[in-house]
């Protein structure tokens, strides 16, 4: 049987399958070609990360296919339902990246509450002929112990990233429609763990109250933050979207900025994807990745061991 993997799979991932007897195949295919790609080479299965699309047009014309699977956490990419109708598996890793999306967005806050972002672009260019000065501009950090965090989202992602905040010392704060209350257990590196109860509250709340504000929730058809939200939010908020472009209005999110209710973001996302909008690009209040949430070695690893271990279920 032959594996698709279009947007690429880790080694772990590779090794795996071809212990299994599979062939891995990691060409990647331009969407508009994949459909003739699948059907000529006989390919049962297909690995996909954001890239690549499998819309109905794909699901259809490629009869033969056994497995849609994607390497991470949203299915917005896939024709999830459709698929399955069509007898397909659709698979995904929902846990393996978790840990990874958490650490980014504590680099992203971290780095804007001490103005990392900016500093480092500025040292560079102006580090010798005006040292005070840049000392003198970015001399009004702030720490995150103590601080509240609000956390949109409250899945695997928005629990891992709350536990990294128990364990700094801020209050967390969450939102979630699915969930009443979560669970949580930090565990150390000497074999201790300490236990927290989070129970979520009102979105209303959550914006009110949050010093800093992170993201994990799904893409959705209107914004989950926009200029009512905004309107709700603490003035001088950090916020960091790590999840899906589009969930926050963009433009609006500018403007908040302009006028001082949002002091500083960070952007792993965005709407325009892969070519963002200009306004964000040179914007010096915003921290930003090219979309790298689930990007460490380790994550990839999980990933790819995780997929491998579902197609051998179920194909074998």
């Amino acid at each position: 049987m032959k594996v698709l993997a279009n947007d690429g799979v880790s080694q772990s991932g590779i090794d795996a399958l071809e212990q299994a007897g599979f062939e891995v195949l990691t060409t990647t295919v331009a969407q508009e070609q994949l459909e003739n790609f699948i059907n000529e080479n006989s390919i049962d299965v297909l690995l996909v990360r954001s890239a690549t699309k499998v819309r109905k047009d794909i699901i259809d014309g490629c009869p033969d296919l056994k497995i849609i699977g994607r390497g991470g956490v949203g299915m917005d990419n896939i024709d999830v339902e459709y698929a399955r109708e069509q007898g397909k598996h659709v698979i995904n890793t929902p846990a393996a990246s978790s840990h990874s999306v958490a650490e980014l967005v504590f680099g992203h806050l971290y780095g804007l509450a001490r103005f990392l972002h900016k500093s480092n672009r500025d040292m560079p260019l102006e580090g010798d002929t005006n040292f005070k000065g840049l000392k003198k501009a970015y001399a009004k950090g702030t720490e995150l112990k103590g601080k509240t965090l609000g956390v949109l989202g409250f899945g695997r992602i928005g629990q891992a990233t709350a536990k990294i905040a128990l364990g700094v010392g801020m209050k967390v704060v969450a939102f979630d429609p699915f969930m009443e209350q979560a669970h949580l257990e930090l565990e150390f590196f000497d074999g201790q763990k300490v236990n927290f109860e989070i129970k979520t509250m009102s979105k209303e709340d959550v914006l009110k109250q949050a010093d800093f504000l992170t993201l994990h929730v799904p893409a959705q058809k209107e914004y989950v933050i926009d200029e009512k939200e905004f309107g709700m939010m603490k003035e001088g908020v950090i916020l960091a979207n790590a999840a899906r472009g589009g969930v926050i209005n963009e433009m609006a999110l500018v403007k908040a900025i302009e006028n001082g209710k949002v002091a500083r973001a960070a952007l792993d996302v965005y709407e325009k994807e892969p070519k963002p909008e200009i306004q964000l690009l040179m914007n010096p209040a915003l921290s930003l990745t090219p979309h790298t949430g689930a990007a460490t070695n380790e994550a990839q690893d999980r990933i790819g061991t995780e997929l491998a271990s579902q197609i051998i279920t179920i194909l074998k």
